[in-house]
């Protein structure tokens, strides 16, 4: 009885398995993806910021509109470098190139706001394009007449707009120092007639704007691929940030075209290659040629190197480099190649005790020996580099003696700086950016403070935080070693 009931019995249903859960995404994706968005959002501020203060004015007419930009330019930028240091490497490389991309764009936005240098290069491009020496003419002589334009040399109008001066002889130019030949180096002349040679007829300024973008991303690129090949490549995103989306490189290198950008690319290129030798030497001295702010990374390029040979490879090199770029020049032009230069140094207080310059040991030193004190301390720090310095990375003297020049020398022309971004990316050292800083306040807000010493004040401030990174990094290293110490004192026991 029992048996048959249990047969009529109905089967029981067959389970129905619960409905499948998607896999829930790891960890760290779920982190990254808050990240990118506030980066982006960092970003798209910055570009957006940078941007409107290109078209809210020029230095000479709201001076402190532009430092009021340049200032949130600076905040969105530090903000947005300091969170993509958490991204993996692959989102953050996409970011950074993207990134440069639109921040280096919106220098097209609008003609140079606070410098006027790239009509120079524009036309030192045209007179040689005409087939004359820049050398040999300066703008406004009457040898040249044929080759003005009214965008150079306006013919309407009172004169008055920023950027234009009128010569002795009643001539209104755009061009500064109209009356003497240009100063710049032959490498930097062929950027200018390359330039030229490209830029469609009526382009103006929009050609040596759009030169500079390439070239601040070619250096962005170079960054990348130097860091990832002889530095930390988990940092090399993070570290090329700090010159591709750099507020200085957005208005110094695109929107004012300065010419310092080619030389930054060539002295990356030449730090970043494998060893010393001629051709580290070649690309340095193209780099001199450019503009002579480079050569202060010549003994970082020495570090560590006692071999006289190796040594004398790439500064022969170096000069060989700087000797043919010159050599049609001087074929054309003679001992004139010099241009200008010998009376720009004396213009801009370069000479020893020159009340305008070395403003930091000013405040120590007589006016006569702070000039001196310069030159000594400059040669013991390339010493010390030379000899002392790392050669597996020669960005970190190169850094060490341009930022030390710069305090000492503190001039009061921020692009000067840019050699200084470039360093400070290859090398992570961050401090070192308000160098850049110091001469951005110092070149906005000098007109908006007379009377108010402001350079020492700027580099002084910028001489502080540099100090207090280099003491704070350290006393890090050196806990790190004790703790690493400690460790393995341990693991003997």
């Amino acid at each position: 009885m029992t048996d048959s009931t249990a047969s009529h019995r109905p089967a029981p249903a067959p389970a129905v398995p619960p409905p499948a859960r998607r896999p829930a995404p790891p960890a760290k994706t779920r982190r990254t993806w808050p990240v990118v968005t506030a980066t982006v959002v960092l970003l798209a501020a910055l570009t957006t910021v940078a941007v409107g203060t290109l078209h809210a004015g020029d230095n000479e007419s709201d001076p402190g509109g532009l430092l009021t930009g340049y200032a949130l330019a600076w905040a969105l930028f530090a903000a947005a470098a300091w969170t993509v240091r958490g991204l993996p490497t692959r989102p953050a490389t996409v970011l950074v190139l993207l990134g440069a991309a639109a921040v280096l764009s919106a220098g097209l936005a609008a003609p140079p706001r606070t410098s006027n240098d790239m009509y120079r290069y524009a036309w030192d491009g045209r007179v040689q394009a005409a087939g004359i020496s820049p050398y040999a003419h300066p703008p406004a002589a009457p040898e040249l007449a044929r080759l003005r334009d009214d965008w150079l040399f306006p013919t309407k109008g009172s004169c008055e707009a920023w950027g234009l001066t009128r010569t002795g002889g009643g001539l209104c130019v755009r061009i500064n120092r109209p009356t003497v030949p240009t100063i710049y180096p032959p490498v930097a002349e062929g950027w200018y007639l390359a330039v030229h040679a490209v830029s469609p007829a009526g382009s103006r300024h929009k050609p040596l704007q759009a030169g500079g973008a390439v070239l601040a991303f070619g250096t962005t690129l170079a960054l990348l691929a130097v860091l990832r090949r002889r530095g930390d490549p988990r940092r090399a995103p993070a570290r090329a940030a700090l010159w591709a989306w750099c507020p200085a490189v957005t208005f110094e290198a695109v929107n004012n075209a300065h010419i310092d950008t080619l030389g930054v690319l060539l002295t990356v290129l030449a730090l970043g290659t494998a060893t010393a030798g001629a051709r580290r030497g070649a690309l340095l001295g193209a780099a001199v040629a450019v503009k002579i702010l480079p050569v202060l990374a010549l003994p970082g390029a020495l570090s560590g190197q006692r071999r006289p040979v190796r040594a004398l490879r790439v500064t022969a090199s170096a000069a060989a480099a700087v000797a043919l770029a010159y050599l049609p020049y001087v074929l054309a032009s003679g001992t004139d190649v010099l241009g200008y230069l010998p009376g720009y140094l004396h213009e801009e207080g370069y000479e020893p005790g020159h009340v305008r310059r070395f403003a930091l040991l000013r405040l120590v030193l007589p006016d006569t020996a702070a000039g001196v004190t310069a030159v000594v301390l400059l040669a013991l720090t390339a010493l010390y580099v030379w000899r002392r310095g790392d050669p597996a990375r020669p960005w970190r003297g190169a850094l060490l003696l341009t930022g030390t020049a710069l305090l000492v020398f503190s001039p009061g022309y921020p692009w000067y700086s840019l050699l200084v971004i470039a360093l400070v990316a290859l090398d992570g050292r961050w401090e070192w950016l308000t160098v850049t800083l110091a001469g951005t306040v110092l070149y906005l807000a000098g007109r908006l403070l007379p009377g108010f010493p402001l350079q020492a004040w700027a580099y002084g401030a910028a001489a502080l935080t540099v100090t207090a990174g280099t003491c704070l990094r350290s006393t890090r290293h050196h806990g790190l070693r004790g703790v690493s110490g400690l460790h393995l004192t341990r693991r003997k026991r």
